[in-house]
């Protein structure tokens, strides 16, 4: 192997880029390019069942939109490919022949219903389920016999007795197993097609990947490359095993948990912005010195540390995500958040699907009014309803508002103000609160809530006067005329 840094994120094109596997994809770019090494893309598409129309092609869409790119993949060779597992067969075949040939493999003709009886026999026995080895000594005749009844084997590694396979992880320190608690593993299935862990360890050494970085649930396969490894006298690459993102109840993230939004197409849809969820995905697990938490690509890559990888599971917290994305929206430029918005506003039916002029500035003016508040582009649908209803509902703190003994008077008073207002401007709707002021004696809290709730139906919300002028002057009218009565 040389010296050079090589790393891999491997894909199963078995479905959509997960949260989980964009962060291993992005922890490998990131160190590759700080160390100036080569990150590399290989599509591990073995199990031909499970892989989805569109899968592979949407993982390689996605960590582009997530700003990552690569050296060598499906689409660069850089001398090491083919990049698919699936075309790698006939190199795969002269490997496990060679284990074979040199009695560090055989095949096994086990039914999958014997293999089922012996687990649930083992469990039985409160033993922990592992080949017991039954077709590792076959003798020739064995072998014909067991063919002559139609029986295909699978090929499987003979793992060496009494032995402790300790290596040195980037994350866990000092990890060892002992191979008296693994049972000999399949390498290569019924159908001729070889299983993940002895296609991964071929891989990797042929493309002389120097780095493994991959998520904890990957640890106990290590024992398995290392033996493969072993068995060809080759040198393993550095491991480094990263803790699992768990949600906010500490459970490990499942693809089954719809309290998270677990897929970045479904981020990239809903109007987050690439950069920072680059941001948040690169601080799951991983910490830069000082509190600073907001950082561009180029300067994670300058201060990425893999040292600094996290020993505690990483905390998959939404709400810091959406604090995030608003950091980036506030600092957008208006053009951007209103690209990423209008597709949500033209969705519930707000802006036309082919808006005039008019009322694309209308459009542009209500994210405008928004942009400090939004944490991605679809939330304006949420905060920008009532500009698009014709009766609002008082609850809650509202309702509460309005029932404090002075908003009669305010409301009458704004009403007075507002029915004469030419144009419908807000520094005109300043002056008017302004006056409303010095009729009634109320001011503060007392004069601008009551006003805010009954034109809005919210306690909270942008500007008062730039959001009354875009409600427009019969809408602002009616709801406080219905208050009123």
């Amino acid at each position: 192997m040389s010296n050079d840094i090589r790393v891999r994120y491997a894909p199963s094109p078995t479905g959509h880029l997960h949260i989980g596997n964009a962060r291993t994809a992005l922890f490998n770019y990131l160190f590759a390019r700080n160390k100036g090494g080569k990150f590399i893309i290989r599509i591990e598409d073995t199990d031909q069942k499970r892989n989805i129309e569109g899968g592979e092609q949407s993982q390689l869409a996605y960590l582009k939109w997530l700003g990552i790119d690569w050296d060598e993949s499906i689409d660069k060779d850089g001398g090491y490919g083919p990049y698919r597992q699936s075309e790698r067969n006939h190199i795969y075949e002269e490997y496990y022949h060679e284990l074979l040939e040199r009695g560090l493999a055989y095949k096994c003709y086990c039914t999958e219903e014997e293999l089922e009886a012996e687990r649930e026999a083992q469990i039985a026995r409160k033993e922990m389920p592992r080949y017991s080895g039954k077709c590792r000594n076959l003798t020739d005749e064995d072998r014909k016999k067991l063919e002559a009844q139609g029986r295909e084997p699978s090929v499987r590694f003979k793992v060496p007795p009494g032995k402790t396979y300790t290596f040195k992880d980037m994350v866990k320190d000092e990890v060892s197993f002992e191979s008296d608690g693994i049972g000999d593993f399949v390498i290569v299935k019924k159908d001729g097609i070889p299983t993940y862990n002895f296609a991964v360890a071929v891989d990797d050494h042929l493309m002389e990947i120097s780095h493994v970085l991959r998520g904890d649930d990957h640890i106990s396969n290590t024992p398995k490359q290392l033996m493969v490894y072993e068995a060809f006298g080759w040198e393993p690459p550095v491991f480094g095993h990263m803790t699992l993102i768990v949600n906010e109840s500490r459970r490990k993230l499942s693809k089954r948990d719809e309290s998270i939004i677990q897929f970045i197409e479904q981020y990239a849809e809903l109007g987050y912005l690439p950069e920072a969820l680059f941001n948040f995905i690169a601080m799951l697990g991983w910490s830069p010195e000082g509190e600073e938490e907001i950082f561009s690509k180029e300067e994670f890559i300058d201060i990425f540390d893999a040292s600094r990888l996290s020993k505690s599971p990483a905390l998959f917290d939404k709400h810091k995500l959406a604090w995030m994305n608003n950091q980036y929206m506030k600092k957008l430029d208006l053009d951007k958040v209103v690209e990423l918005s209008l597709p949500h506003l033209q969705k519930a039916g707000y802006v036309s699907e082919q808006p005039d002029e008019e009322e694309m500035q209308r459009a542009r003016k209500l994210v405008a009014l928004y942009q400090e508040q939004m944490s991605y582009g679809a939330e304006i649908v949420e905060l920008s309803k009532q500009f698009f209803q014709d009766e609002i509902q008082y609850d809650g703190d509202a309702a509460a508002v309005l029932e404090e003994e002075q908003v009669p008077d305010v409301l009458q008073a704004f009403y007075d103000q507002i029915s004469a207002l030419e144009p419908f401007e807000a520094a005109g709707i300043k002056q008017a609160m302004k006056n409303v002021q010095k009729a009634t004696g109320h001011k503060g809290k007392k004069l601008f809530m009551p006003i805010r709730v009954a034109v809005t139906g919210a306690t909270r919300g942008p500007e008062l006067p730039n959001a009354i002028e875009l409600l427009g002057k019969e809408k602002v009218k009616n709801r406080l005329e219905r208050l009123i009565r």
